[in-house]
Formats: C-alpha cells, sequence, structure tokens
C-alpha cells in the first residue's frame, strides 16, 4: 500500500475518488475503469465502485452478473465486501451495479440519513486497497451525493465543449454544498479534459478556458479522441489491455502518474 498510515499506526487509508459528471457523454465511466486500470499497472490496487444504473463499468470489468448488485445494500439489506468481484484486470477489483439501481432514488427519499449510506459501508471495509474510485450516475440525485458524501476527493471530467462548461459550475456548487454538510474531508482532486479533438480550435479552446478559470485544478494531462477508447467496452478491457500502444492508454497511463503524484506531495 502505497497511502499514509493513520495516526495510530494503523493500515494506511484509501484515497477515495468520485468520479462525476453532471450529465452523460463526458468520459465518466470511461475515466473510472481506465484510470483504475492504469493504476493497478502501477502496482496500485483498486476497487472500482459502480453507482451507474447503466451498469457499464461492471460489464468493462468483465461482470456478466452482479445480480442486483448495490441495489440491497442501499436498501437496507446486504454487506459490501460481499458484492466484490476479482476483475480480469490486475490489481483491480469491481462492486458491480445493476438495472435495479433505477429504483433507489424513490427508495431513498424517505430515508432518513440517506445520504451517508455508502460511506458507512466503506468506512467499514478492510484497508486493502490504494484507492477506491467511484463510479458516480450521470446525475446529481440521490447516489451522487452518496458518492460525494464517502469520497475524499472528486475527478471531473469534462467533455471538451462549451455546454459542458456551464454544467461544470453547477456540479462544483453541488460539491460545496456536500462538503459543508455533510463531508467537510471532500475536496476537488481535478478537473479532466476528455474527448479533446487537438485537430480542431473548438476542444483546444475550451481546455484553455478550463485552465484560465480554474487554473491548477485542471490536470496536466488531456484524454484525446480515440477510436480505441470507443471499442475497448464492447471487449470488456480496459484501454491499457485492449490497445496498449493507443493514444488513450497512453493518456490514461500519463493521469495515473499525475495522480500518483498528487500523492507523493501530500507526504512531503
Amino acid at each position: 500500500m502505497s497511502e499514509t498510515k493513520t495516526p495510530h499506526g494503523g493500515p494506511p487509508s484509501p484515497r477515495i475518488l468520485a468520479v462525476v459528471s453532471q450529465k452523460g457523454g463526458s468520459g465518466k465511466t470511461t475515466t473510472a475503469v481506465n484510470l483504475a486500470a492504469a493504476l493497478g499497472e502501477l502496482d496500485r490496487h483498486v476497487l472500482v465502485v459502480d453507482l451507474d444504473s447503466q451498469a457499464s463499468a461492471s460489464s468493462w470489468l468483465g461482470v456478466r452478473d452482479g445480480g442486483r448488485g448495490l441495489f440491497d445494500l442501499f436498501t437496507g439489506n446486504g454487506n459490501l465486501l460481499d458484492l466484490v468481484h476479482v476483475s480480469d484486470v490486475p490489481n483491480v477489483s469491481v462492486i458491480p451495479s445493476s438495472e435495479w439501481l433505477v429504483g433507489v432514488e424513490k427508495a431513498l427519499s424517505s430515508e432518513v440519513g440517506a445520504e451517508t449510506i455508502l460511506r458507512g459501508h466503506i468506512d467499514a471495509l478492510p484497508k486493502r486497497w490504494d484507492y477506491i474510485i467511484l463510479d458516480g450516475p450521470p446525475s446529481l440525485g440521490a447516489l451522487a451525493v452518496n458518492a460525494l458524501a464517502a469520497a475524499s476527493e472528486v475527478l471531473v471530467p469534462v467533455a471538451a465543449q462549451f455546454l459542458a462548461l456551464s454544467g461544470l459550475s453547477q456540479l462544483l456548487k453541488t460539491v460545496d454544498v456536500v462538503k459543508d454538510r455533510l463531508n467537510p474531508r471532500l475536496r476537488v482532486t481535478g478537473i479532466l479534459a476528455c474527448i479533446v479533438d487537438a485537430r480542431t480550435r473548438l476542444s483546444l479552446d475550451v481546455v484553455e478556458e478550463l485552465r484560465r478559470k480554474f487554473g491548477d485544478l485542471v490536470f496536466q494531462t488531456v484524454i484525446r479522441e480515440n477510436t480505441r477508447l470507443g471499442e475497448a467496452p464492447s471487449f470488456h478491457k480496459p484501454i491499457n489491455l485492449y490497445a496498449p500502444r493507443s493514444a488513450g492508454a497512453e493518456d490514461y497511463h500519463h493521469l495515473a502518474a499525475e495522480v500518483i503524484t498528487q500523492e507523493r506531495r501530500k507526504k512531503t
């Protein structure tokens, strides 16, 4: 493990990254899966928690049938550790989702303390992972709030389109509210420009605008538009295993290295 030890000298605590977006098509699940795989390749042990009812991350990581997955956990039954599947990706495990999660928003609406259900279960997990990556839903409902309440950090993928910039502001306001009311340790670890087509002025302008508005919060790495990334899910392999010499594999390797550099800075 690679994190700093707890004050009492116990096992190191994982970095818990919520990968969230305000809408679909931002590269959210692509980032959750491929960052996890790239970190695994760099000898970090990673647990991916799939909170999206489309279960794309689960399928991508080779889970064919995860049952009702996290639904039972949110409705009062089950143990998070019992849901862990070991994937075929080195050093990466996954807690799968299912279409049952569609009903969770309604089920949680009358539940006292519903916003922190996931946090309680994650805090009870054994300290066997360096990173826990939460692949949030493509909306800012109860499941997204659960992810933010459980996380220590937020990673925000943003598609290189100007319409995405307005949604980003709303998402960051939500992060601030959750930090204020539920999770004072929460911070934005980085904003990631995704689906960047360097051949177009539009993509480059969006990246430039992100850097102008948010400065060092924007990762130096950008995720270029890449056909191989689009193909990889249908083969149930992350990009570093499906097309290891592709631009997508290179970009996520650089992102993982940048995230690990943050880890080192915390120790100094």
